[in-house]
């Protein structure tokens, strides 16, 4: 039995974009969805009683590889899993360490049998294989997995690509050989196959003949141009199956968020809310706020008129400014609260909007007040027209 149910509950229309509801362990949400990620086991400077009241979150990330080392698992057993050590008792996904292959780039060595990496702590030998990866995500405990992957950078040959996505494949089937807790955890495969639309759809195939309870779309938003990425995505949706969730790793800006729901994702994720905030800029209906600018200084509106976050109901602009300026850390907590609660907001009106079959004049009206521009490929163009046409 498998610990997710994922229900198809409308779609768009015109765009063909997903509302959907996903029952896990720990509850039910509907997408499609932004999750806010916890590293280390915290969503940074938020306690869970503001993810849950302020920013409604019913989804939260931990990452297999930090939470490996600190506080290691030893820890983490003891305390009963990563729901009652950080006090969560809704959902958690786990990132496998498949990221840090990417990002660790300059201390780690990639073979077949998994990856060695020097930690960037202090330098020891760690390895992690797609067997280790599923062991710390089932200590863990959380309610959705990642398989053990490599995320190929950007620019990449196409033969590098190839044989990476090759390997992760083989390294998904040992991912889920290795999953024996199916009826409390689920499984995610990913799609890698970096900008090559033909390796996109091998891999998904692939993937679905090994047999996952969803499926994420990785390698993507790696340092490409914007209009590339949003084509290899339109051109990889359609593989994917329909009565699964489908995941795209990294993404958090609005118009990303937007547009890849457009494209038939129902879950995305990134650490831009909660760094934006920390670095002083603020996500608002009519663009980003760079509080610490002198402009703010004697402006005693809140970040976002237009916003009812604790953060937007309680103080000004200029007093955060002040905050900010002065490095307290309660400045950086507000402006925290009201991104990540931005982002939720814009989902659960994404998520109207596909409810009355309106995405499409959605985005025009958010983009026009936020500054963005509309990049439609003519392969997505034409969808449009089909799903008009019928």
């Amino acid at each position: 039995m498998s610990a997710i149910k994922y229900e198809l509950i409308h779609k768009d229309k015109k765009t063909g974009a997903r509302l959907g509801k996903i029952t896990l362990p720990h509850g039910t949400f509907e997408t499609p969805v932004f999750m806010p990620v916890g590293t280390l086991g915290t969503v940074k400077s938020m306690t869970v009683e503001e993810l849950k009241d302020i920013v409604e979150a019913n989804i939260i990330l931990g990452n297999t590889y930090h939470l490996n080392l600190r506080p290691g698992m030893e820890v983490i057993k003891a305390a009963g899993g990563l729901h009652k050590f950080m006090n969560w008792d809704r959902n958690i996904l786990t990132d496998s360490g498949g990221f840090q292959v990417f990002s660790l780039q300059s201390i780690r060595k990639i073979t077949e049998e998994g990856v060695e990496f020097r930690s960037h702590l202090n330098g020891e030998k760690l390895f992690m294989s797609p067997e280790s990866s599923i062991d710390i995500q089932q200590t863990l405990g959380s309610d959705i997995m990642m398989c053990f992957d490599e995320c190929a950078p950007y620019p990449a040959e196409r033969k590098y690509v190839e044989k990476s996505m090759e390997m992760t494949t083989r390294w998904a089937k040992r991912c889920r050989d290795a999953h024996t807790n199916r009826d409390t955890q689920a499984l995610f495969g990913i799609v890698q196959g970096g900008m090559y639309p033909d390796l996109r759809k091998k891999s998904a195939e692939d993937l679905i003949k090994i047999g996952f309870d969803g499926y994420a779309v990785g390698g993507l938003s790696v340092g490409e141009p914007k209009d590339i990425m949003l084509e290899v995505l339109e051109q990889t949706t359609p593989h994917l199956p329909e009565d699964k969730a489908r995941y795209l790793m990294g993404v958090g800006s609005p118009d990303y968020l937007i547009e890849a729901v457009l494209r038939g994702i129902d879950m995305c994720d990134c650490v831009l809310p909660t760094r934006m905030a920390r670095n002083g800029t603020a996500m608002t209906s009519k663009g980003k706020v760079v509080i610490k600018n002198k402009q703010y200084e004697l402006d005693f509106r809140p970040l976002d008129e237009k916003c009812e976050c604790y953060a937007c109901k309680n103080y000004s602009r200029a007093y955060i400014r002040h905050l900010m300026k002065s490095g307290e850390i309660l400045g950086a907590r507000l402006m925290t609260i009201h991104n990540l609660r931005f982002l939720t907001k814009l989902m659960e009106d994404v998520r109207e909007a596909i409810r009355e079959d309106r995405l499409l004049e959605f985005r025009e009206e958010f983009y026009k007040d936020y500054g963005y521009k509309v990049i439609d490929s003519e392969y997505f163009k034409q969808k449009i027209n089909e799903n008009n046409d019928n």
